[in-house]
């Protein structure tokens, strides 16, 4: 695999740091305390092309391959979780998904806007019972005519209280997989309604929510793919989409490297700077090593994407192997800062409760291991 990057990857990389620095970094803390990130980011998202890379500029979008929205996502993440998350959802998963899957009328009333950041997307798969088992989802969609009457709760949503256009996945037919059906549906339609969820360990900033929707009307025009596709869909989106979290997870892995290094040259104790001790010195390296390794491996998934050939598998070693680096890269930063880590005068402790969520959405760290397991055996553990 050649690792070099293109001029346009390079210029790419060094623009969203520029821009990281400007417009996330100094808000990112007040973010967390408040429990809420400006409104406004969405837009300055879309002014920069963030919110439609990879998306074709027939429909407002910035083009660019997934190692370049990988390296996008690794400067988000080092900002701020909560924004990478933004644009990971309803550009990732909602946005690339209605581009792989959606019919020429669907890409043009729906990709213009979110891809500008006038709209905004986010992805209705998890249920109160159903995370990890999605193949069991319990909302509904019977069809009536023209129509389809959707019902049903959804949890953990990002985006939820924000986004104008849900893609909601919902049971057509009968149990498994294949009975699973997509569709977008207006957040303003009669009967859905949103509950946003405070009090998060992390991503305290990111608007999440339950949905609700009770007897949602969706035109079948709003139907994402064929009848039956829905579980298709959602897994092609994920297996991306932990691409996109596991270069954030590096971006992470670097803010607490970055912060480390700075703090480390600066403390002193015992009559010298503590990055002169050996201990010290041993876990800035584990840091180091580690998301050098961590992005290695997402550069790897990207590659493989963009040449069209199989990338889950390796989406999947991306995923599990960054985010547990990002856990214990920011558990490392507090303990070089010691006690001052342990308050929000400094960002490491944001780190470690940012990273924590990591390991569990877009399939846990147990669930990268099972599908990793079986693409090595042939032999499915679940």
């Amino acid at each position: 695999m050649d690792l070099s990057l293109t001029d346009d990857q390079q210029q790419l990389r060094d623009l969203a740091r520029e821009w990281v620095d400007r417009e996330v970094v100094p808000h990112a803390s007040e973010w967390d305390r408040r429990e809420a990130v400006d409104r406004d980011i969405v837009a300055k998202l879309g002014q920069v092309g963030f919110l439609g890379m990879g998306i074709p500029e027939e429909y407002a979008g910035s083009g660019g391959d997934l190692l370049s929205y990988a390296l996008m996502m690794e400067e988000l993440g080092r900002g701020d979780t909560s924004i990478r998350g933004i644009v990971s959802v309803s550009l990732g998963l909602v946005g690339k998904s209605i581009n792989a899957w959606g019919t020429p009328e669907q890409k043009q009333r729906f990709l213009p806007g979110l891809a500008t950041g006038e709209t905004l997307g986010c992805f209705g798969l998890t249920e109160p019972g159903t995370g990890s088992d999605a193949a069991s989802l319990t909302s509904r969609a019977v069809r009536e005519g023209d129509d389809w009457v959707v019902s049903g709760t959804k949890m953990f949503i990002t985006n939820g209280t924000w986004a104008d256009c849900a893609l909601f996945f919902a049971r057509s037919g009968g149990p498994g997989p294949k009975g699973i059906t997509a569709f977008l549906v207006p957040t303003d339609a009669p009967g859905f309604e949103r509950r946003e969820i405070k009090g998060k360990l992390g991503l305290r900033g990111q608007a999440t929510a339950e949905l609700v929707l009770d007897g949602v009307r969706v035109p079948d025009a709003n139907r994402l793919g064929d009848e039956g596709a829905g579980f298709r869909i959602a897994m092609s989106a994920l297996d991306k989409g932990r691409i996109s979290v596991a270069a954030g997870c590096v971006g992470l892995a670097r803010a607490c490297l970055e912060a480390s290094l700075e703090y480390a040259a600066q403390r002193e104790q015992f009559g010298k700077p503590i990055a002169g001790y050996q201990l010290v010195q041993e876990m800035l390296a584990e840091m180091a090593v580690e998301t050098d390794a961590a992005r290695l491996l997402v550069w790897r998934a990207a590659d493989l994407a963009d040449r069209g050939e199989p990338f889950g598998t390796e989406a999947s070693m991306a995923k599990l192997f960054a985010s547990e680096t990002a856990v214990k890269a920011a558990n490392q930063a507090i303990q070089v800062f010691g006690g001052y880590g342990y308050v929000d005068e400094f960002p490491v402790g944001k780190y470690l409760r940012d990273a924590r969520v990591t390991t569990l959405y877009e399939g846990t760290s147990q669930i990268q291991k099972l599908l990793i397991g079986r693409a090595l055996t042939g032999v499915s553990a679940f």
